[in-house]
């Protein structure tokens, strides 16, 4: 069944169109002449034109029925060439092949039932499944992609969009098997691999101070070093601790004999014996070991201070230095202080050498600076080996990023992945399930086409459109089968000629409308009679007379009680029309019935050569124009003097004079009242005078109020006349008016 139709962008119907939404089982369309109706039904029956691309059909559960269409281009397709295809029905049949068919065509519209609920809850289970994909695809790039974007969008190339990046990550979820690693670690290996290709790093030269070291514990520092003590004069130097002054002032001794201490005359060959002999070979070699040895240290401390600076100033000037510069620069400057202290106790040492002291241990400053270096080393080392496998370097660190989001949001991928299988499931076994009844449906179909061949006649269509011709007067004609091919229709004329080229408009239009009957209830097919089948009717008495208007309403109803029945091959019926008096009577239940839950109404209008439509539900928006009238009447208060005369006027000419064939004479001698008589004839002669005021359209306009006492004579003629129901029932507020087309 058709549930919406939309057409836009062809004919009067813009690019933005008009769209019937709701379609029920029978759907009643009106609308003006030019107003796109027909524009509407050759849509629906060629709907694979390209012309047709922005238009649309919506089929319930996605199933196209076969559509039947009657306008003036079915009768030039069927009416046009000189002979009849023949129409197939149920002939010759037994009731039991009948019966035995209607219950496979029962069977059958139960499974297509079937298959259409199936076909629901499938594309339910499956627009669940899209949403949680799309909720899932949403939370994923908030939380993960947008959280990690600045650290490791370049493990995320090629999968910069929600689809991708969402697919990407459950692969990963199945399929990762690398190592878990820390966020910092991941960031470190990041900045080096990620953006400019990376390059190979020099390692920093370590510090050699083991024999630095040692000359900072020789115990030359701690040793006094004094004269030999067996020496005469060693005692009183001791005694007064003058050995550093006495060797000090041995520089100035001379040969004249003269005392650098006193300026006497008391040095003698003696003298400077006992000074040699004090000052003897021992004392000699270690002050010369304390020279050696201060510069020796003095060497190696500048050594390690000038390759220190250089590291530090190198490591500066490097973007990427692995080196904790920091820490380096501070413990450097705690490392130069000491080289500063120690110097100066070693020059003491030189001038005092019979004191006794420590230097300053500079071992632990250059192990922790040592200690840094290594460890700058062993980063650059890491580099290298990044550098010297790139690509699996690479590899390897994407890989256990993507490992790392995984797991860091195990609990929400974990649950969208179950969920999305319990729903997989659910849609594959619907999915078997709505196989197996199509293949169920097609079975059974094949059962009933081949049923159908056996018991279809194309004679019975024959004699039940000759039966109609002459239950409605067309008594000059009737179709037969030719007779020179199977299964085809001629028309003749009672003397035998044929008749196809002489029938007037109305017999054609008739006639035609009669064959599209036929064809609704078979098919020029044998094996598709019972298929279901949409009939769209477009304007089929717009060349009738009145008599056989009624006849075609009477037809199309029975079409329309088939439907709401539930019995034929026809399921759904849009009918299209630009009469109001055929609207009314086709769209006619009864007086009790105003609606109806499987009918409803549009109408199509045309405004400034734009074609648009108006849904009316289940209320007929069209009344015949007599019924207006005394809708008219009954809000007089809203009318003028003038629209009220016109009223009244012509529901009596309606009602009294063309139906009824009553004069205005007829009407006043109604009255057995002289003095009624009298405003009767006033009355019908105000009317006459008054009544051309206005159109004689199906739109009234309603304005001011009218005398009461013309309103009751007016209501007088109707009872004088014997019609007094009539007025009561034509007279009776409306529960619920209609809408005037």
């Amino acid at each position: 069944m058709l549930e919406s139709i939309t057409i836009k962008g062809i004919a009067t119907y813009d690019p933005a169109g008009i769209r019937l939404e709701n379609l029920k089982k029978i759907n009643f369309v009106y609308g003006a002449n030019g107003c796109g109706k027909t524009t509407l039904s050759k849509y629906i029956y060629d709907n694979t034109n390209p012309i047709y691309n922005a238009c649309n059909l919506g089929w319930k559960g996605g199933l196209p029925v076969n559509v039947l269409v009657y306008n003036k281009d079915f009768r030039d397709r069927n009416f046009g060439k000189g002979k009849i295809d023949g129409v197939f029905t149920l002939g010759e049949a037994t009731k039991d092949e009948i019966e035995k068919i209607e219950k496979m065509q029962q069977e059958l519209a139960e499974l297509k039932t079937k298959g259409i609920e199936k076909k629901a809850s499938l594309i339910k289970q499956e627009e669940t499944k899209l949403q949680e994909e799309n909720n899932f695809k949403e939370v994923v790039w908030t939380d993960i992609y947008k959280e990690n974007e600045d650290d490791f969008k370049d493990a995320f190339r090629g999968f910069l969009k929600k689809d991708t990046f969402k697919d990407k990550l459950l692969y990963e979820f199945d399929n990762n098997k690398e190592s878990l690693s820390t966020v910092e670690e991941l960031k470190e290996k990041a900045q080096i691999i990620f953006g400019s290709t990376p390059s190979a790093m020099n390692l920093i030269t370590s510090i050699v101070f083991n024999d630095f070291l040692k000359i900072e514990v020789d115990s030359i520092w701690k040793r006094k070093i004094i004269g030999k003590s067996d020496v005469t004069i060693a005692g009183l130097i001791q005694k007064l601790n003058l050995n550093d002054w006495v060797n000090e002032g041995r520089n100035y001794l001379t040969e004249d004999e003269t005392c650098p201490f006193c300026q006497q005359k008391t040095i003698n060959e003696n003298f400077k014996k006992q000074l040699e002999d004090y000052f003897d070979e021992t004392f000699t070699k270690d002050i010369q070991i304390v020279k050696d040895l201060s510069i020796q240290y003095n060497r190696d401390a500048l050594n390690i201070q000038n390759l220190l600076e250089q590291i530090e100033s190198q490591e500066k000037a490097k973007p990427d230095s692995k080196l904790n510069i920091d820490l380096f620069s501070a413990s450097l400057k705690t490392l130069i202080n000491q080289f500063i202290a120690n110097k100066e106790l070693l020059s003491n040492k030189a001038k005092e050498p019979s004191r006794s002291f420590e230097l300053i241990s500079t071992k632990e400053q250059l192990e922790k600076i040592q200690e840094i270096i290594d460890q700058c080393n062993i980063e650059i080392k890491s580099h290298n080996v990044i550098v010297e496998d790139y690509t699996n370097q690479k590899n390897n660190l994407i890989n256990s990023i993507w490992k790392y989001l995984i797991d860091s949001h195990n609990g929400i991928i974990d649950s969208f992945v179950k969920k999305q299988e319990g729903l997989s499931k659910g849609i594959e076994a619907i999915g078997k399930r709505h196989q197996a009844l199509q293949q169920q449906y097609l079975e059974l179909n094949k059962k009933i086409r081949e049923a159908n061949k056996n018991v279809t006649s194309v004679q019975r269509s024959v004699d039940e459109i000759n039966r109609l011709l002459k239950s409605y007067g067309f008594l000059n004609f009737e179709i037969v089968p030719s007779k020179t091919e199977a299964n085809q229709y001629q028309i003749l004329r009672q003397d035998g000629t044929i008749a196809e080229s002489t029938l007037s408009e109305g017999e054609s239009t008739f006639i035609t409308f009669l064959y599209f009957l036929q064809l609704a209830k078979g098919s020029t097919q044998e094996d598709t009679i019972t298929e279901e089948r949409i009939l769209i009717v477009d304007d089929p008495i717009s060349s009738l007379d009145s008599t056989v208007l009624f006849v075609v309403s009477s037809l199309i109803k029975e079409i329309i009680k088939s439907i709401k029945q539930n019995t034929g091959s026809v399921k759904q019926l849009i009918l299209l029309t630009h009469n109001v008096y055929f609207h009314k009577e086709v769209s006619f239940v009864d007086g009790r019935t105003p609606k109806n839950g499987d009918t409803n109404f549009w109408i199509i209008r045309k405004n400034n050569n734009i074609s648009n439509v108006q849904s009316y539900g289940m209320e007929n928006p069209i009344q015949s124009s007599y019924e207006l009238l005394w809708k008219e009447l009954r809000n007089t208060q809203q009318n003028s003097g003038i629209t009220v005369q016109n009223i009244m006027r012509r529901i009596i000419e309606n009602y009294f004079k063309i139906l009824g064939k009553y004069a205005d004479d007829d009407l006043i001698k109604s009255f057995t009242n002289p003095q009624e008589q009298e405003i009767c004839r006033s009355l019908v002669c105000w009317i006459n005078d008054g009544s051309h005021g206005l159109p004689d359209d199906l739109y009234i306009e309603q304005q001011e109020a009218i005398l009461e006492k013309y309103i009751d004579v007016f209501k007088r003629i109707f009872i004088e006349m014997g019609h007094e129901e009539h007025y009561n029932m034509m007279y009776r507020e409306s529960d619920e008016e209609a809408i005037v087309a």
